[in-house]
């Protein structure tokens, strides 16, 4: 039974969450001077700090290198971090096209890109997402999807399109602290979440589970989707 108490939990336990991510990355990431000048600038060009955390960046890094990725897809530029970490994956002639639909978001991110030395693997989109999938043609290789949770499901049905079988998609923040097991929510996050949920349950072209994570970005998780 969903709890409003049940919060409190995250707020308990988030500075040992934390602590443990700033660990492994001492551990396992070595010092980045293109992603904490994104990280930066994302922050001072006034940005919401809703960026992926270092490991979830390196995470889907690897990710996309396990799977050869040639083509990579992914929905919410915002500042850059997470795609700058995506076109590291690639290979010389690879590509990322991103969509980002804030126009100062997207200058923000194309100055990261160029900093970064990744701006000729990256095609930045700027506009909605919806018009931009309309238009696409596929095949990729892998598509990550982390933008307006509302939105959640015409996403996803969008990159079971346009990604190979095989393929693989990943949708951030499906967790939401457990909100999305409040029946009564009117939050638009989590009511997108449900769509998304319900869209992902009934499309017999992939397989799929959700890891829940805790970390920098507290209580959440993520789906992984493989196109069959």
């Amino acid at each position: 039974m969903w709890r409003k108490g049940n919060r409190q939990t995250g707020a308990v336990t988030q500075p040992l969450w934390s602590a443990v991510d700033d660990y492994w990355i001492t551990k396992l990431h070595a010092p980045d001077d293109a992603l904490d000048a994104a990280t930066a600038d994302s922050a001072a060009g006034g940005l919401p700090p809703i960026a992926v955390t270092a490991p979830m960046g390196k995470f889907l890094h690897l990710l996309a290198r396990a799977a050869g990725a040639r083509r990579i897809l992914e929905i919410g530029t915002l500042g850059g971090y997470s795609t700058i970490w995506l076109a590291r994956a690639l290979p010389s002639d690879g590509e990322v096209v991103t969509c980002e639909i804030d126009p100062h978001h997207a200058e923000v991110a194309a100055a990261n890109f160029v900093r970064a030395g990744v701006d000729k693997l990256i095609d930045l989109r700027v506009g909605p997402a919806r018009d931009t999938l309309a238009i696409l043609d596929g095949p990729f290789d892998f598509a990550f999807i982390d933008a307006d949770k509302a939105s959640g499901a015409d996403y996803f049905r969008s990159c079971v399109q346009l990604v190979r079988p095989g393929g693989v998609i990943i949708v951030d923040n499906v967790v939401r602290a457990g909100t999305i097991l409040d029946p009564g929510s009117a939050d638009e996050a989590v009511i997108g979440t449900w769509r998304l949920a319900d869209a992902i349950a009934a499309e017999p072209r992939v397989d799929a589970t959700v890891m829940q994570t805790v970390g920098g970005k507290r209580h959440d998780g993520f789906v992984m989707a493989v196109v069959q």
